[in-house]
């Protein structure tokens, strides 16, 4: 897999088996992650060489707003860089199974997707627009990251709504704000309930 055509071929792929298993389990959110995972590598054909979770890629002398922001809220002597933790990652068959942190160089050159997943798991509580934007906006600026180092990479938003109870889940507000802001920064947006679900791929 070299492409983001191929890697959004493979998340086509093996979603039929992500929304079976993702509507038949309640868990936390690092399961469905978990999910996301499996289903990439059975059902997805990613080699387990080019596919990531919690991946943590250090980026020094940021240049995105957004991570320049961010580093600020750290103590003083993690500042000056920022370490965005995607979900799951799609890599390049470059990266060669190695993304550990002291890799960081090469995991953020060689990233092909950026996976980003929120989960409706809020006891008597809903997924907020906030949330999803807020992870929305870190993939943006994780792309203007990769830009500028001469790489790009596919961010990727991924909702599973599928809590049973409609109180638990994303307003119709929520999701169409979500939505919005996806298509503003042009991030690959997946949302999955109960009953529907849609995709919101920008034009590669």
């Amino acid at each position: 897999m070299r492409t983001q055509d191929e890697a959004l071929a493979a998340l086509a792929e093996s979603w039929p088996t992500i929304t079976e298993e993702s509507r038949s389990v309640l868990g936390s959110e690092l399961h469905y992650q978990a999910i996301m995972y499996h289903c990439r590598r059975e059902t997805g054909r990613v080699p387990s060489e080019q596919i990531g979770m919690n991946v943590k890629i250090w980026i020094p002398d940021v240049i995105s707003d957004h991570f320049k922001a961010s580093g600020l809220r750290k103590s003083t002597g993690f500042q000056g860089g920022f370490e965005p933790i995607p979900d799951v990652v799609i890599f390049k068959p470059e990266i060669g199974g190695d993304f550990r942190r002291r890799n960081y160089a090469n995991t953020l050159r060689q990233m092909l997707m950026a996976i980003e997943i929120k989960a409706s798991e809020r006891h008597r509580g809903r997924l907020r627009p906030k949330e999803i934007i807020e992870d929305i906006l870190k993939l943006d600026a994780l792309r203007h990251e990769t830009r500028h180092r001469e790489a790009d990479v596919l961010p990727t938003m991924i909702v599973f709504d599928t809590a049973p109870d409609p109180v638990e889940r994303m307003t119709e507000y929520a999701v169409n704000e979500s939505r919005s802001a996806a298509e503003k920064h042009r991030v690959c947006l997946c949302y999955l309930s109960q009953e529907e679900e849609f995709h919101a791929i920008p034009a590669l």
